[in-house]
């Protein structure tokens, strides 16, 4: 599907009023800055997959993600 054609100021004033602009914008382009992803490989002893695996059942998520939202939350503590 070809995306609609817009000036940048009409942009911007669509944007700044808080008009709808996806059909402005080329969204299988978009990138998350510092969000790209890497595939690392980590060993973790048994008991902790376990623990990892409780908590992300309580949580509803994943072990990926409860892996990635603790470490997280822990690099942001470090950087304060």
């Amino acid at each position: 599907m070809k995306k609609k054609s817009i000036e940048a100021k009409d942009f911007d004033r669509k944007f700044e009023n808080g008009d709808d602009i996806i059909e402005y914008l080329d969204l299988d382009k978009v990138l998350r800055p510092r969000q790209e992803q890497k595939r690392v490989n980590v060993d973790f002893p048994v008991w902790m997959i376990q623990q990892l695996d409780k908590e992300a059942r309580k949580l509803g998520v994943t072990r990926q993600s409860i892996i990635k939202i603790w470490l997280a939350e822990r690099l942001k503590e470090s950087t304060i």
